[in-house]
């Protein structure tokens, strides 16, 4: 779900007039996202996160109040906030649903094609491990999908409340399959196939099908931990029961299926889960850290630069784009509620998530992995299921330090394009031009042809000057790169500036 919940529920219905007129002039915005689940919906007002309940939703939260596991989970933040609210105070029209919870909000929604392995790795264990918590409460998780998830900064936070429910005798685990195909298999790709589950997951919102992720395993894979059980005995099942219409949960009730099963199940899946790691790579940008192209000096320079930049104001959401493994991310973090750090390599954003999961400072910085040429889209159901970069949260503060040469010439992108579409954010930028002279650029032109006409210092600068304002510029490497704070004009000509 986008907002606040995974992608379920059905559109926000409309009911009687509310009977408060204070807030009756408060527009509700409609989650086009939630529509799966058919006993409840989520919507947006006035920047709260609420969601309507039908009456079976509303028993099922009742019980899940009561369950120890629930206030636990809910203090150590692993479980989204969640209260019920008087919809009458509230000013919102209740229709015909039987109740309205409220979710304390999450900073920026993502989605797991943007992940990393270990990111998709500790999502699925906190799945299993809220799975193993319901089940000691006699509840379920009813569904299995990594959407139900979404992160403050590197922790964590499942946010489908609805997708509890009482554990019925003799019920199977509905939402295994779903696991399999949305956590299990996706990481077994990448862990034993060496092959990104990005694009899988980007393209198949249902995942990966047992067979097809059969077809990919050679005799050897199938001896690998899990493959036998959880892949070739699902894929051989699935194609025996698809079409035969036979009552498969009947079946299983009628025979005593014992939750110990699922329990079982739950505790194996953690064990293998917790062992797969992804195949060694050391990818272009990865060891950034120790191999970047500045002296001592200057790279000194570039740091002041960027929290002088960083710290004018309080940043309520900055962007660091082409973040590498989040060297300037850490500074502005100390100036921002909440910092996204975006890089196409996964090497690199995955070196960001362990060391900032690792770390005891608190930064909120959520590492995606993101190529900007070819970023995540408005696709899914009317186009609306899952969004842009943009659509999601804009920034306040934008970095692009060492990226518009990775733009220009490795996508050939045009650089007016480029700037357009950061004035189009809004968004204060610190922006590092490297030139035609720095090494770096000179290796991205050596195997190619140049016809980059666009890319040159005076271009540049003039297309910057006419979206921005340029606050403060620094020259570097001797005057090979140069790096400017500015606002965009749109901002100051309506006056509305951030600064």
């Amino acid at each position: 779900m986008n907002g606040i919940g995974a992608q379920k529920t059905q559109s926000v219905a409309t009911g009687a007039r509310a009977r408060n007129p204070a807030k009756e002039h408060l527009a509700i915005e409609e989650e086009p996202g939630s529509y799966r689940d058919r006993n409840g919906a989520v919507f947006y007002r006035d920047g709260r996160v609420f969601r309507y309940l039908n009456a079976t939703a509303v028993a099922n939260w009742r019980c899940l109040q009561k369950a120890a596991f629930f206030e636990r989970e809910c203090g150590t933040g692993r479980i989204v906030d969640t209260w019920m609210v008087d919809p009458e105070k509230e000013g919102i029209a209740q229709g015909e649903w039987a109740g309205v919870l409220e979710h304390a909000r999450i900073p920026y929604i993502s989605y797991p094609y943007e992940w990393t392995f270990s990111m998709l790795k500790d999502a699925a264990l906190l799945h299993l491990e809220l799975m193993r918590g319901a089940l000691a409460s006699d509840m379920i998780l009813k569904d299995a999908s990594p959407y139900n998830i979404q992160w403050r900064g590197v922790r964590p936070v499942f946010i489908d409340i609805p997708s509890f429910e009482p554990l019925g005798r003799g019920e199977p685990w509905v939402g295994y399959r779903q696991f399999c195909e949305l956590f299990l298999y996706p990481l077994m790709l990448q862990a034993y196939k060496g092959m990104d589950f990005r694009p899988w997951l980007r393209g198949r919102i249902d995942g990966i099908p047992a067979e097809e992720i059969r077809s990919l395993l050679s005799v050897r894979d199938i001896l690998r931990p899990g493959v036998l059980l959880h892949i070739v005995a699902q894929s051989a099942l699935q194609k025996r029961y698809s079409n035969s219409g036979r009552d498969v949960r009947g079946a299983l009730l009628q025979a005593g299926f014992d939750k110990t099963l699922i329990e079982r199940n739950v505790e194996k899946l953690i064990a293998l889960v917790s062992k797969l790691e992804p195949r060694p790579n050391k990818t272009q940008w990865s060891d950034y850290d120790r191999n970047h192209s500045y002296g001592k000096t200057d790279l000194e320079k570039k740091v002041e630069f960027v929290r002088a930049a960083a710290g004018v104001k309080r940043w309520r959401r900055a962007w660091d784009l082409g973040c590498n493994t989040g060297t300037f991310s850490r500074i502005v973090a100390e100036y921002a509620d909440d910092v996204i750090a975006m890089d196409g390599d996964w090497m690199a954003i995955e070196y960001l998530y362990r060391r900032e999961s690792e770390s005891k400072a608190a930064r909120s910085i959520l590492p995606l992995v993101v190529n900007l040429a070819d970023a995540s889209p408005n696709q899914g159901w009317r186009n609306a299921e899952r969004k842009g970069l943009a659509e999601r949260g804009k920034p306040e503060l934008t970095l692009c330090l060492a990226l518009v040469h990775h733009i220009v010439i490795s996508s050939n992108i045009p650089l007016a394009d480029f700037i357009s579409w950061l004035a189009g954010l809004e968004t204060a930028i610190v922006i590092e031009f490297v030139g035609r002279d720095d090494e770096m650029v000179q290796t991205l032109l050596a195997n190619r042809q140049d016809q980059y006409t666009d890319y040159y210092p005076d271009t540049f600068r003039n297309l910057l000057t006419r979206h921005f304002d340029i606050e403060a510029e620094q020259s570097l490497k001797g005057g090979k790169r140069h790096i400017y704070f500015a606002y965009p004009k749109r901002l100051r000509q309506t006056g509305s500036s951030r600064k």
